[in-house]
């Protein structure tokens, strides 16, 4: 059997936003440094691939009650590079308000700084808010895929602007490169113009891996066109399985090998030594859960009418708007994944908000480390996943509980790798570094 990759999130105070309010946690903690250091050590020490940190450019609506993702994740992550030597640093960053050649360059600089470790999670931002910030309206998806596409497109090309042997440095005759080996965008679309080259060269893992999550038909056509790993959502092992058998042909479509699109489906976790433990810890972070609040965000995720949800009355299926034929509700991957649940089984809105960590979407696996990677082991066995992003539901317990007992266990198991494989994020994903411009124009 193939190993797995393991991504690890960095939110504070975990995925479970209100885990701050347990004893003993600095609220204030979302925004030190050395807290963040401590985390990369953590996860570095256990051989993790890559840390991750989500982002919204834009003041979460339920900040009175908790704290949302705060620092800008480039300068994050630039931060802790200076504290490790082969951990993938994935930072995210918005198609819909950033500016291509900007950030190329920006991410290309920090893939320098590292040795090649960097990776560019590229979202599409929906919310009023954030687009309320930059002066705008909020888009369409439709329109924010397709500029999406156009402004991943150009980022690659951007990266590839410069031959791997457009550098001669010859002292003798002084040619330090060779121009014709360093290639003007001259791109003119229907979004972006973007004229010259990048005005650095190739980094040591060829370009930064490329990151995506997204389930409508813009998201998964952005994802295998371009993306090294696609983040998933999935309550259901069948659900997941479609979802990864879909991309990867798809990535076929486009010329690729499926095998060079990896899924990463998101798995919160809460870890105890023991089973009871674990479900003691469980009861503890429920208790600091304010459900009237997590039942409006859950209507608002779900498309559902205000109102029209009761925390303890079996959701319907037809309440939950369906991500194919409608623009509402939050990400298509959330829909997605809780429309399958919700056909198979009866759940109440307070067991959704539950099983999916306050209601964000992804499954919940509460245990010991055995019953931890145990479920790793079985989606990873049936196909459901290339590896996981692991998002600790208490990020000052259950991230060092994961790190330091859980992975030996897979490590035991054959399922990860016991020493880095490369000293790139690219190499421990076990991907190539070749030139995929092509694919911009295909």
């Amino acid at each position: 059997m193939s190993t797995l990759h393991l991504n690890i999130a960095l939110s504070t105070p975990g995925h479970l936003r209100s885990a701050w309010r347990q004893p003993g946690i600095d609220p204030r903690a979302f925004v030190d440094p050395l807290h963040f250091t401590r985390l990369v050590k953590i996860a570095e020490d256990a051989k993790i691939d890559a840390v991750f940190i989500g982002d919204s450019p834009a003041l979460p609506g339920d900040i009175a009650s908790a704290p949302g993702n705060a620092l800008d994740p480039l300068l994050m992550m630039t931060h802790a590079a200076a504290s490790s030597t082969h951990i993938g640093l994935l930072a995210t960053s918005t198609t819909t308000y950033s500016n291509p050649y900007e950030l190329a360059r920006r991410y290309l600089t920090m893939d320098h700084l590292t040795g090649g470790r960097s990776a560019f999670n590229a979202v599409t931002s929906y919310s009023a808010d954030a687009a309320g910030n930059f002066g705008l309206e909020p888009l369409a998806k439709a329109a924010r895929y397709a500029r999406a596409d156009e402004f991943v497109g150009l980022v690659v090309r951007l990266w590839d602007s410069w031959e791997s042997d457009a550098i001669v440095g010859d002292a003798e005759s002084g040619q330090f490169a060779d121009r014709s080996r360093i290639h003007d965008v001259d791109h003119r679309g229907a979004h972006f113009a973007v004229k010259g080259a990048l005005p650095l060269p190739r980094s040591p893992q060829g370009r930064p891996v490329i990151v995506q999550a997204g389930a409508s038909e813009g998201g998964k056509a952005l994802g295998s066109k371009y993306a090294d790993v696609v983040f998933a959502a999935a309550q259901t092992i069948g659900h997941a399985v479609a979802f990864r058998d879909d991309i990867r042909a798809r990535a076929e479509g486009f010329g690729r090998s499926p095998d060079d699109v990896k899924i990463s489906q998101g798995l919160v976790v809460i870890v105890g030594e023991t089973e009871s433990h674990a479900l003691q810890r469980e009861l503890q972070l429920r208790d600091t859960i304010d459900y009237a609040s997590a039942l409006r965000g859950l209507e608002a995720k779900l498309g559902a009418e205000p109102g029209s949800l009761e925390l303890d009355r079996v959701v319907e299926l037809g309440r939950i708007a369906d991500p194919s034929t409608s623009d509402a509700g939050g990400p298509a991957g959330f829909l997605s994944s809780i429309r399958s649940l919700v056909a198979q089984e009866q759940v109440t809105a307070r067991q959704l908000i539950d099983r999916s960590a306050s209601g964000a979407g992804h499954r919940l696996a509460v245990g010991s480390p055995e019953q931890i990677a145990d479920t790793i082991e079985e989606w990873f066995a049936a196909g459901a996943a290339d590896g996981f992003t692991v998002m600790p539901a208490d990020v000052h317990t259950d991230y060092e509980l994961f790190a330091k007992h859980v992975v030996p266990l897979l490590v035991a198991r054959g399922l990860f790798h016991a020493e880095y494989p490369s000293t790139t994020y690219r190499g421990n994903l076990g991907l190539t570094s070749t030139l995929r411009s092509e694919i911009e124009s295909s």
